[in-house]
């Protein structure tokens, strides 16, 4: 279910929108939509290069494997 929300945005900003949502041939409400979401998904998800990392981390693959274990198990405080 869609819903509708209000936006309060100062006139600069508001013309910042609306000249990068005509040049997408967007409406300004689903370039801010899409703007939002891949701003979302940029900071919540792992590009491939940290998962690389991440991967490579043997440290950090044991502490990650511990914790699951133990979360498995129902073993220490999860807050």
């Amino acid at each position: 279910m869609h819903k509708t929300v209000t936006l309060r945005l100062d006139n600069d900003t508001y013309e910042m929108i609306k000249k990068h949502a005509l040049a997408d041939n967007r409406p300004i409400s689903n370039y801010i939509e899409t703007a939002t979401l891949r701003f979302i998904e940029e900071t919540d998800y792992v590009d491939d290069f940290e998962m690389e990392n991440i991967l490579n981390d043997k440290a950090l693959m044991k502490s990650l494997r511990k914790g699951s274990d133990d979360a498995s198990k129902r073993k220490g405080r999860f807050i």
